[in-house]
């Protein structure tokens, strides 16, 4: 028989895929646009507006890590290079399609704002594959090395990890594939890198703060796992 909170677990586990999914296919969608940050004039950032949606990726995953496992963490990941897949696929076909005089958006338009978002996918897939398997795999080695314990150490040291891996990789791929100037791998990687890792420090506290009412509105004690859903 199927319990409440069976169903009220499976119910979180789809919309964090769901949140997960949908932040990935937007920022493989809109990773032309740069901007600049400069937080109390410290640094200037000169990123992607792609990166502003990814780090909440790698909280998603981190939290189904911790409250469903390792494999559930690695589907949501499957599922959403999946997504970028489909995605990319209904763009090129949407691409192609001529556009009659009266559309308020023609064929160069549109071709400039989305023609490399293939490309894009690409070299994100490559690196998002590479750096989120990472992650999962980092964050469960610290996991079982700290007993469960320890929550800030998994979260900061598997994201610092595979966020550096991620930055390196798609900026790489992208100057590869002559999207940007090999003058601009280094300063997109710094600045990526460390946007990233700020996210990842500020968004602890709001891991802990959802583990802790998860672990409490499931009754899980350290180191346990929700394993039954209703899918």
């Amino acid at each position: 028989m199927i319990t409440k909170k069976e169903k009220l677990a499976t119910n979180i586990y789809l919309i964090l895929a769901t949140l997960f999914v949908t932040s990935l296919v937007v920022s493989n969608l809109i990773f032309q646009k740069f901007f600049y940050w400069e937080p109390f004039g410290w640094y200037r950032f000169e990123i992607s507006v792609g990166i502003l949606p990814y780090p909440i990726t790698f909280l998603i995953t981190d939290t189904i890590s911790e409250i469903y496992g390792k494999k559930k963490a690695n589907q949501v990941v499957i599922v959403g290079i999946f997504a970028s897949v489909f995605s990319m696929a209904i763009i090129l076909i949407a691409n192609h399609a001529p556009a009659i005089a009266t559309s308020p958006v023609n064929d160069e338009t549109f071709t400039k704002v989305f023609g490399l978002s293939p490309l894009g996918v690409l070299a994100s897939m490559l690196a998002y594959l590479a750096a989120q398997f990472v992650d999962i795999r980092i964050y469960h080695f610290w996991k079982d090395y700290t007993q469960g314990k320890h929550l800030w150490i998994r979260n900061n040291f598997s994201t610092f990890t595979s966020q550096f891996i991620d930055t390196s990789l798609v900026v790489g791929l992208l100057c590869v594939f002559k999207v940007f100037p090999w003058t601009s791998f280094l300063p997109f990687v710094i600045s990526g890198f460390l946007f990233k890792a700020l996210i990842a420090l500020l968004d602890t506290p709001i891991l802990y703060i959802i583990i802790y009412f998860m672990k409490k509105k499931f009754n899980l004690e350290t180191n346990q796992e929700i394993t039954k859903l209703v899918l």
